[in-house]
């Protein structure tokens, strides 16, 4: 009997030690086997972002496969169009800027050195050489394209990386198509795997998980999205020959607070006062900036984000940047979904702390019920 305690304590450490030995082996195989997952994890993000369209569709009468097509079809058309529209435009824009930077350094040269040594007594010149980091961008830049065409040409001479590419190109959509169709056996089937006493706690937890990923992704991604074409299409009212690209990488930053209309303001003012050099397109400009900030206020995060709980942009950019160092392009797909559970499982330990006596709570009271003489017989 004494030794029934130190016994069941080192089976718990082993069983402990058993299942760490699982996760390190799981992290290692993921590690390895990255390449070939990749594209299996842009297809199940793909089908979890759509399956719940198609319960929608399905609860208006579709049947499961007219459900999936409709929603399959879509989602390719918006990546076609987007690949057919978008490029040439960045591609253009990106050009444009390569070719402005001379007179945006001249600009800064001229007209910000001087007055920002007027307004802080600051030397600015002997601290910042404007011309050589001009240069230097431009030169690495060039040096940026070089790469980019060596390697493209690399890939293309490469008879294995070129069916590499274009197997994955295949093989997302394919994959994507069947996670649409079968979503819900799949979760299903999970679900079936999990011991009866602890699925209610899974279910909830995984529907907590789904809410926080999903008011992120879904909901962010359209705001980012709306904010980035009213942003270009405001700047190019304006006539900023860098509006698009200008409001796209804004649109993009909107995720993080304050960075995406920090970075309007700045790089449109900048762009507004190099390429007019008056106050009245600057102003132009911050009309863009007040619109975007009211219309994301007051419509944009209500409608699509509303009072579901988002991750922390700190806590979004840690694990991206954690997850491309450790599994690649991977990790970065994996970081936002397992941010999600992560976040989810903190809260609920934390309820469980507060809940527990270490943290002070009363015990819940046990009630004992009398039951009357008659009640212990069973019906005769």
């Amino acid at each position: 009997m004494d030794n029934a305690a130190p016994l069941e304590d080192i089976a718990r450490f082993l069983r402990r030690l058993q299942w760490a030995a699982v996760v390190v082996a799981a992290l290692w195989l993921l590690g390895m086997l990255a390449p070939v997952l990749t594209p299996f994890v842009i297809a199940a993000l793909l089908g979890w972002l759509g399956d719940p369209v198609v319960d929608r569709l399905e609860a208006r009468g579709l049947s499961r496969g007219a459900a999936v097509g409709i929603v399959f079809s879509v989602m390719t058309l918006i990546f076609v169009l987007v690949l057919l529209l978008a490029l040439p435009i960045v591609q253009r824009q990106v050009l444009t800027l390569v070719d402005s930077l001379p007179t945006y350094s001249a600009w800064i040269g001229s007209t910000l050195v001087p007055w920002v040594e007027a307004h802080t007594r600051i030397d600015v010149d002997r601290y910042l050489d404007v011309g050589y980091l001009t240069n230097l961008v431009r030169e690495h830049w060039q040096s940026a394209s070089g790469i980019a065409a060596t390697v493209l040409g690399y890939v293309t001479r490469s008879g294995s990386m070129l069916i590499g590419i274009l197997v994955n190109a295949v093989l997302v959509p394919v994959l994507a198509f069947f996670f649409l169709r079968d979503w819900d056996a799949l979760v299903a089937r999970i679900a079936s795997l999990i011991p009866p006493r602890h699925l209610p706690v899974v279910t909830r937890l995984a529907k907590e998980s789904d809410a926080v990923l999903g008011g992120f992704l879904r909901g962010q991604f359209m705001v980012m999205l709306i904010l980035g074409v009213m942003y270009a299409v405001g700047l190019e009212i304006v006539g900023l020959d860098l509006g698009i690209l200008i409001g796209m990488v804004a649109g993009m930053l909107t995720f993080v607070p304050y960075v995406g209309p920090a970075s309007l303001l700045t790089f449109g003012g900048i762009a507004a006062l190099v390429q007019f050099g008056d106050w009245q397109h600057f102003g132009g400009v911050l009309i863009v900036f007040v619109v975007g900030q009211l219309l994301e206020s007051y419509w944009l995060t209500p409608k699509f984000v509303g009072n579901r709980i988002g991750l922390h942009p700190m806590a979004v950019i840690f694990a991206v940047l954690a997850g491309g160092q450790l599994f690649g392009f991977l990790g970065m797909l994996l970081a936002l979904p397992l941010a999600a559970v992560v976040n989810v499982l903190l809260r609920y330990a934390q309820e469980r702390y507060r809940a527990s006596r270490l943290y002070g709570a009363e015990p819940s009271p046990i009630v004992i019920v009398e039951s009357s003489p008659g009640a212990e017989s069973g019906p005769g």
